[in-house]
Parts: C-alpha cells; structure tokens; sequence
C-alpha cells in the first residue's frame, strides 16, 4: 500500500513538471528570440554571443522531454526513470548555471565589443552587404546614426550623405544627408550598448532563475526514489 508520505511527493513532483514544462516554452521562447536577435546584429557580435542562444533552445527542447520522462516515472513509480529524471535535472542544471555565467560574462564584455565591432565595420558598409544590412537595422531600429553620431559617416562616403535608415521615411536614393532636417542625430553606440545589456540580463535572468527551480525538482524526484525504494523494502 502506497503512504501517504509517497503519495505527496508523487503529486508534487507532478506538479513541478506542469511548472518544469512552462518554465521549458519559457526559456525555449527566450532563446529563439536571443537567437534571432544575435543574427540581425551578426557583424556587431562576436561568435561566442550566438552560442547562449543555442544552448537555451536546445535546453528548452530537453526540458519536454525530461518532463515526460518524470511523470511516467512518478505514475508507474519506476525508479530507474526517476532516476534518470534526476540525472536529466542535474545536467539541465549544469547547462542553465554556464548559459547564465556566459551571459553575466557577455554583458560586462558588450563594451568593448560593439566599439570594436562598429569602429571595423562602418567603413564596408558600401561595399559588403551583410555589414551594411546589420547596419541598416541598428540605425533602423535604434532611431540612430553613426557610431557616436552622424559626422562619423564622412569619413566613409567623403561628403554630407547619410545612409538613408539615418532618416525617418526616406527612401534609398541619396537624398538621406546632413542636411536633412529629420535625420537621426543619437549614438548607435549608446543604443546599441543599452539592446545588448539588457538582452544578455534577460538570458541570464531566465537562466539562473529556471536552474533554482530544478533545485526543488532533484530533490523531489530522489525523495520519490528513496520512498519507493522503502515501500518495495517493507513488502
């Protein structure tokens, strides 16, 4: 006969799997994002930023299938797949603490790595078209012009003209320049840095905070095991 002891972390530790789930299409929908942010800014990063989001995506895709493996483990009260649930756990925990150092890590590195990307990138941008796209989108998006300001395009096209996503509404036939009255006059830089510390906060907040839930997790599933494991010794 099952105690009620069992019976109490066997529904506990399905409830932590309808949370593990949720928290699962969380930190998946946080990683697609960051994926698809990382590649409209591809020139403005370096290769290791791309990675984290990644790892989220493929730990978001683990965390369903470690779910299901915890509720038909806790339903047929099987220790081997509780165990392998724990185990599943311990490295889904492992991977959420590194994506969330690495994001701690990139957050104090977005300094140095926007004003080295930008300041390598910005004399391409009429001749390669990935680099021009990124640059598009940051000026675009981030209502800004230049790195710290729309003069820094002279020493590019040599004369008054701007990119036309410098300009609000301006199409791109070289009439964006510095004389026109509505053209962006803010620090890409400055944007920029503030969209990449908060998305690189954002990966390290999912991360950390989803890890100490499995924390509560592990310690349901091995107190089930340990209950089983008593129920089968006392027969």
């Amino acid at each position: 006969m099952v105690s009620a002891g069992m019976m109490c972390v066997k529904y506990l530790l399905f409830c932590f799997n309808l949370l593990f789930t949720i928290a699962g299409i969380g930190i998946l929908t946080v990683g697609v994002i960051s994926h698809l942010f990382y590649s409209d800014y591809s020139s403005f990063t370096y290769p290791s930023f791309q990675i984290v989001p990644l790892v989220l995506i493929a730990v978001g895709v683990i965390i369903f299938i470690v779910a299901f493996l915890g509720c038909c483990g806790a339903a047929k009260e099987n220790q081997c797949m509780i165990s392998m649930f724990a185990v599943f756990l311990i490295v889904i925990f492992v991977l959420e603490i590194t994506a969330g150092v690495f994001g701690y890590i990139h957050r104090n590195e977005v300094d140095v790595m926007l004003e080295d990307k930008l300041n390598s990138t910005i004399s391409y941008y009429y001749k390669n078209e990935e680099i021009r796209h990124t640059w598009d989108i940051a000026q675009h998006e981030g209502e800004c012009c230049g790195i710290n300001g729309p003069t820094d395009w002279q020493s590019v096209t040599k004369n008054d003209s701007l990119p036309h996503t410098c300009c609000p509404n301006t199409a791109d036939d070289g009439s964006c320049t510095m004389r026109t009255e509505t053209h962006y006059t803010a620090s890409c830089y400055d944007k920029l840095k503030i969209l990449f510390s908060k998305n690189a906060t954002i990966i390290e907040s999912v991360a950390l905070g989803i890890s100490l839930l499995q924390i509560f997790g592990i310690v349901f599933a091995c107190s089930l095991r340990r209950a089983i494991r008593h129920e089968y010794e006392t027969v």
